[in-house]
């Protein structure tokens, strides 16, 4: 692969053939010529390099309307590789997925803390060389960060459940391994692996919520992942659903967070087991077992999140909600008291039917998301 390549995909011209390809592959060039309005020699010049790049392989599957058989182009996607990243609170996950998403490879490094940010570049490096000596033709990293990211300078200005702040994670890794670096927030980087890869259909609005340790968002709007104006769009964890409620660890009282993460629903039922603190894991798989009173609170932490949720619906109105994170496998609880409060609370019949169900993605939804931030940079058309 030559220096510079993952740029010069990124042409206009290319991004929208390649767009095209990617969504309704296997297509010919006579027809993306029709449904793109350029040109056929466009195209085909286009593609030519395309070929050249490998990036796209040609098909004999096309159907004869009367004449010789179109030549069909797909994405080859296993031309190049991608790595993500997903740098959690507590560990750093690493895979290499190709152009369809599909993990390769993945490693998992566990976080020794208290860390400084020149230990946290030190561990997410290492990660990063553990998978990428088996990627072929790596074009890109994608970093999913939880916290506060600057998009544009792939920054990490606040990680709060690490206590770090100001961390040049693009400029680093930029350096040390010489690819394209892109950094988001881990739970919009969550939303865009869904609106991707999660089965969603056509979609122009959803909104993707990471409950687990924190509770952060990603909303994708007319089909593009919402920054907002100082990169925060998304800290729904950081919304007061009750004023005189316990104080949340960013000072304000009552914020979502204090009511539906895994750390609120284990100081739920602090006391029920002196001296053998549970975890929300452990409140579940009791709820599960037949516990009453566990699965009480499982149900009143799907009603506080429902009240948070329709706070939402009534300010962005999205087709569809998409839950992910640890706590989200509680769904058997939390689900059904979500829609009930959604379906009491929303204004209009319409909003009251908004969609909410759980990521098919699983724990790989922010790993997913990470690798994305690089495919949007390639195939959408800016």
């Amino acid at each position: 692969m030559r220096q510079g390549t993952f740029k010069w995909m990124k042409s206009m011209n290319k991004s929208i053939i390649l767009n095209k390809i990617r969504k309704d592959g296997p297509i010919s060039r006579a027809q993306i010529a029709r449904e793109t309005s350029l040109t056929p020699p466009t195209v085909s010049s286009n593609v030519k390099e395309l070929i050249e790049e490998k990036i796209v392989e040609e098909s004999d599957i096309g159907q004869s309307q009367g004449g010789r058989k179109p030549t069909m182009l797909m994405i080859n996607n296993q031309a190049f590789s991608i790595i993500g990243v997903d740098a959690g609170p507590e560990s750093i996950e690493c895979i290499v997925a190709d152009l369809a998403g599909k993990v390769l490879n993945r490693s998992k490094t566990t976080l020794q803390l208290p860390i400084n940010n020149q230990q946290f570049m030190a561990a997410l490096k290492k990660g990063i060389e553990g998978v990428l000596e088996t990627a072929d033709q790596a074009i890109g990293i994608g970093v999913a960060m939880h916290g506060v990211v600057e998009v544009e300078t792939g920054t990490s200005l606040y990680a709060p459940n690490l206590g770090l702040s100001n961390i040049p994670i693009k400029e680093e890794l930029e350096r040390a391994f010489g690819l394209e670096v892109k950094v988001e927030n881990d739970a919009r980087a969550m939303a865009l692996g869904e609106y991707w890869f999660g089965n969603h259909g056509e979609l122009e609005s959803m909104l993707a919520v990471n409950i687990g340790s924190g509770v952060g968002a990603g909303l994708i709007i007319d089909g593009k992942l919402y920054h907002g104006a100082s990169d925060i769009a998304g800290e729904i964890g950081h919304m007061t659903i009750d004023l005189h409620g316990e104080i949340c660890e960013c000072g304000n009282r009552g914020c979502l967070q204090t009511f539906v993460t895994g750390p609120a629903i284990a100081r739920k039922v602090t006391g029920t087991a002196p001296g053998n603190p549970l975890t929300a894991e452990n409140v579940f798989e009791q709820a599960i077992s037949g516990n009453e009173e566990f699965a009480a609170i499982l149900k009143e932490t799907g009603r506080a999140m429902g009240v948070g949720l329709t706070n939402l619906i009534h300010i962005v109105n999205p087709e569809k909600i998409v839950l992910g994170g640890g706590v989200s496998k509680a769904e058997t609880f939390i689900l059904p008291a979500i829609r009930e409060t959604i379906r009491a609370s929303a204004l209009t019949p319409a909003a009251s039917q908004t969609k909410v169900e759980v990521s098919k993605l699983g724990d790989d939804a922010t790993l997913i998301g990470a690798i994305t931030l690089l495919l949007v940079d390639i195939f959408e058309v800016k």
